[in-house]
């Protein structure tokens, strides 16, 4: 799958949280830099499988958001955590991108400390979907 320069999110598809993250990706993505797609699509599963990422932790749905950057290509990385939600701000316009730069600041031991705490009580504070919402007829061209 090429994306012709785009990031590729994987995001969990029943987690409310992560539905309104995309949401607030896709009104922000002016520039058309993002591709989505749920955690459960057989391109994610070999995806997982071609950068060795547990594909047993996705059965209860992911623990974090991947971020694919030159998917589909030899130069293909897979970011997480709070390394991928940096590269994600960093695709949109100002300010996101500043904002990105100045969380580079944090280190990455405490960027992801505050990720697993947010992941690990995402469901507890904000619930799970039942299934994962379909996009609107103009949003659909950024879903795979």
């Amino acid at each position: 799958m090429r994306l012709d320069g785009r990031l590729l999110v994987v995001f969990d598809g029943t987690c409310a949280l992560c539905n309104r993250m995309v949401r607030w990706f896709l009104r922000r993505d002016r520039l058309d830099r993002l591709r989505f797609t749920a955690s459960g699509s057989a391109e994610v599963a070999a995806l997982l499988a071609r950068h060795k990422i547990g594909i047993p932790e996705l059965e209860a749905g992911p623990n974090t958001i991947l971020v694919v950057r030159d998917c589909g290509e030899a130069a293909e990385c897979v970011l997480v955590r709070s390394d991928a939600v940096l590269a994600l701000l960093g695709e949109l316009p100002q300010p996101w991108p500043s904002v990105a730069a100045a969380l580079c600041w944090i280190p990455r031991p405490l960027r992801d400390l505050g990720y697993r705490l947010v992941a690990r009580w995402r469901y507890r504070i904000w619930g799970r979907l039942e299934s994962c919402p379909l996009p609107a007829p103009e949003e659909r061209v950024k879903f795979l």
